[in-house]
């Protein structure tokens, strides 16, 4: 039997990597024009007519109803246990003075929009991505025409939409409740410690902070909203529409959250 030269194999790694990196770069630049795409149809006032607004709120009403009774409990028991650590720890050591800070810092601007995008992500958007992707086999396989980037950013506009207002929703309700909660177990049922509640809590969310948490919260739920939309999409290096691993969209995902993260977390702190 005839044995490839040593040097081939070298080679063949090499080739197999540029091609990996390769396809990464387009899958990404793929990505960043269905998210534009989709970011010009939503400032569109043509794409709320009647027709689409109809699709555009049944698919909000399938992203939401489902999930807020469940986020709304998962938030309860993350915000109780968070707020009883902290209270807890800075009583300990003094510090009972800092602890609503923490806690508003901690729950509301850093927790709350990455636990609701994440739940949003997996309970809703990426099941609904596999879903249009076995639909987009379904009708290669039949022998259909599947539409360019400019097509699908319409077709996949309604999905979108539900995706932000889910997270955006889902993040806002969730906050309320932390704040809620997070008087009733510093101060109790009392009314009286309303005021200074309201002036410490305010003293967090600056101008500057607001405006970081709104621009945090709107590119959580437009990466939600997007990027599994963008992989579901997308053809492979054959032009099909196979299934793909979720590990691997969900990989794509969370770099783009945790970026979003990094980023707010600098302008918050830095």
């Amino acid at each position: 039997m005839r044995r490839m030269p040593p040097q081939a194999h070298p080679t063949n790694a090499l080739n197999r990597e540029t091609r990996r990196l390769r396809g990464q770069a387009l899958g990404w630049w793929h990505a960043l024009q269905l998210a534009a795409q989709i970011l010009v149809l939503v400032l569109s006032p043509a794409s709320y007519a009647r027709g689409r607004s109809r699709a555009v709120m049944a698919h909000l009403v399938h992203a939401v109803l489902p999930l807020l009774p469940w986020f709304l409990v998962l938030s309860v028991l993350i915000s109780l246990v968070i707020i009883r650590i902290v209270t807890a720890t800075a009583s300990s050591y003094g510090l009972s003075q800092y602890a609503l800070e923490v806690l508003v810092r901690t729950l509301v601007l850093e927790l709350i929009p990455l636990t609701a995008a994440l739940f949003v992500a997996l309970r809703h958007a990426m099941p609904g991505a596999e879903q249009l992707r076995a639909q987009l086999d379904a009708r290669q396989r039949s022998g259909q025409h599947i539409p360019g980037i400019e097509g699908l950013a319409g077709v996949l506009l309604p999905r979108a939409l539900a995706g932000i207002h889910s997270v955006v929703l889902l993040a806002a309700l969730s906050g309320v409740v932390s704040l809620v909660l997070t008087y009733l177990m510093v101060y109790g049922a009392s009314p009286w410690a309303l005021t200074s509640y309201t002036r410490d809590v305010g003293s967090v969310f600056t101008p500057v902070v607001s405006l970081i948490f709104a621009f945090k919260t709107f590119f959580f739920s437009l990466a939600v909203a997007v990027v599994p939309l963008a992989g579901a999409a997308e053809p492979d290096a054959h032009g099909r529409f196979v299934p793909r691993s979720d590990m691997t969209e969900f990989a794509r995902l969370f770099s783009v959250l945790l970026m979003v993260e990094i980023v707010s977390l600098v302008g918050n702190y830095y």
